[in-house]
């Protein structure tokens, strides 16, 4: 199934939510982001080219990203060992959470699981400060989505009072 065929959430859905492991020790969930927007990307595998240098661009786009009150986590079925090691050796300074077991429970209720493959799909959503999707885009497995439709639906969001925080 192609990436143009696949059915992930519709705009104006809420976000399902869930509770990832970013350590061994330490679980992150969208509820407790809940307030400021929060833009999810879902990649295949830490490790790959195009996953790096994606990850890497959000990673220098984190200020802006911040002045629009938005919390960035990456999300892949590795496990946080392996994105631990990832995280440092390109210096990313935001979370990588581990939808490795059940394995890919959470990308299965966004719509972005590959079966055929074992991975997610290179999948982009900004979830308002509500917790309803607002955009969302399925890119190539093989291509940077860049950050473009990311920063236009930020723009779009309406302000959040103390969004800077």
């Amino acid at each position: 199934m192609s990436a143009a065929s696949r059915i992930s959430l519709p705009i104006g859905a809420p976000a399902p939510a869930f509770q990832l492991p970013a350590t061994p020790d330490q679980r992150v969930s969208l509820d407790e982001l809940r307030g400021h927007p929060v833009i999810l990307a879902f990649y295949p595998a830490d490790w790959s080219p195009v996953c790096g240098d994606q990850l890497a661009l959000y990673n220098q786009l984190l200020p802006e990203f911040h002045r629009s009150g938005a919390q960035l986590v990456g999300i892949s079925v590795d496990g946080v060992w392996c994105h631990a090691a990832f995280a440092e050796q390109r210096h990313l300074h935001f979370p990588l959470l581990a939808d490795f077991e059940p394995k890919g429970e959470v990308a299965r209720r966004y719509g972005v699981y590959r079966e055929q493959d074992g991975v997610c799909e290179r999948a982009l959503f900004v979830i308002d400060a509500e917790g309803i999707v607002r955009w969302s885009y399925i890119s190539p497995l093989g291509i940077n989505p860049g950050a473009d439709g990311i920063l236009e639906a930020l723009a779009q969001l309406p302000s959040t009072a103390g969004a800077a925080s």
